[in-house]
């Protein structure tokens, strides 16, 4: 038999189809539509705004004790 006719058992077009599904599903992990991954914390957020000096300090602190007050709340309700 000719390989050449056969692409080792599947069409050409279908090899570059599979290579690319498995590029994309290592390569590109977090692009994949739909899938999940993880979500920063309202609480890291707001440290990386202070860090690159978005926020001042009393802001920080103020908008810190909000979260606080509403994660004692939500825990409370429960």
């Amino acid at each position: 038999m000719d390989t050449l006719n056969y692409y080792w058992g599947m069409h050409i077009a279908w090899w570059f189809v599979w290579v690319f599904m498995i590029l994309w599903i290592f390569a590109f992990p977090y692009e994949i539509p739909g899938q999940r991954y993880k979500k920063e914390s309202p609480l890291n957020l707001l440290k990386r705004r202070l860090a690159k000096g978005q926020i001042t300090n009393e802001e920080f602190f103020v908008m810190k004790e909000m979260l606080e007050s509403d994660l004692t709340e939500v825990n409370g309700k429960q």
